[in-house]
């Protein structure tokens, strides 16, 4: 009987830890919707947009910055990547700036097909996904190499 309830925890374990290889060995691509008329950023681009330094994408559009959920292996590892922050970092950052009034964290969707469906119809929406995730009429702005 104690056999069987050790199971689950250590499966759920090892899908974590399959997803963050996975993650480890995957590019991740900021989407835009093709419409929203951008070729590429930057990396300070994405970055000023990710941590609310600016809104603004370069054609002057609204930029609505969406995240993949908090637990999800994808958004520790895009973060990583792009400032080499960790989630708990990531977390105080969001922390002193929400208390300052000085801006708000990006979305956060539930799935990675929320975030899909919003940068599919909402105008000015971006948002990080493994590159094989992507799909028309949504386009990589910049790419992140493991």
């Amino acid at each position: 009987m104690r056999s069987r309830l050790l199971i689950p925890p250590l499966l759920l374990g090892m899908l974590t830890l399959a997803s963050s290889v996975i993650a480890n060995e995957t590019s991740l691509v900021v989407a835009i919707h093709v419409s929203a008329g951008v070729e590429t950023l930057t990396r300070d681009q994405v970055i000023n947009i990710f941590l609310g330094r600016f809104r603004q994408l370069p054609n002057g559009h609204l930029a609505i910055p969406i995240d993949q959920d908090s637990d999800h292996p994808i958004r520790a590892e895009f973060y990583r990547r792009l400032v080499g922050k960790n989630p708990a970092e990531i977390h105080a950052y969001w922390a002193r700036l929400i208390f300052s009034g000085k801006t708000t964290p990006p979305r956060e969707a539930e799935s990675e097909e929320q975030i899909i469906q919003w940068l599919m119809t909402e105008p000015g929406a971006i948002g990080y996904l493994p590159a094989d995730r992507l799909r028309e009429p949504l386009k990589a702005v910049f790419t992140l190499d493991p």
